[in-house]
């Protein structure tokens, strides 16, 4: 596993397909705040608590000027699909091999079910205007995490 991002540090940049294929690119948020969220797999428990606590939060934290971009190795169809069921509103990657998710540091040995697994760590980095990081979490809990975030950046 790469190190985890710190702030201040300039994360890898990355092209990935989005739920329908398209190619998106950090370089496209250039000028402006992402919070990039990094979740294990569509359609599980707490990826929908997560997402869908992303989308009911999305209006304010686009006001405070910050865009959302959720990254998963799930399959654009699956991720096309996990849109579709839970009306979100916001661009789904993905990173099949992982390798965003290394370079970024959210791939990688975690407890599961007191066992420990190698996949990925439910991790957000937000990274500002100049594509510097502003704030990196790892090991978040799905529930409540939005919520602390929006603290974080001072987003009401």
């Amino acid at each position: 596993m790469n190190a985890q991002l710190a702030p201040g540090s300039e994360p890898s940049p990355f092209t990935l397909p989005d739920a329908y294929g398209e190619p998106v690119s950090l370089d496209e948020f250039r000028g402006r705040n992402v919070v990039v969220y990094f979740y294990p797999k569509a359609e599980t428990p707490g990826c929908t608590t997560e997402a869908c606590d992303f989308r009911d939060n999305l209006a304010s934290i686009q006001a405070s000027g910050y865009s959302v971009v959720g990254i998963s190795p799930d399959a654009p169809n699956e991720l096309a699909a996990f849109s579709r069921n839970h009306g979100l509103t916001f661009p789904l990657l993905s990173d099949a091999d992982n390798a965003v998710a290394t370079a970024w540091g959210a791939y990688g040995e975690k407890e599961l079910n007191g066992k420990t697994v190698t996949g990925i760590i439910r991790s957000t980095v937000v990274v500002d205007p100049d594509g510097k990081v502003q704030l990196a979490e790892y090991g978040v809990d799905a529930k409540g995490h939005v919520a602390k975030l929006k603290t974080a950046l001072g987003v009401s």
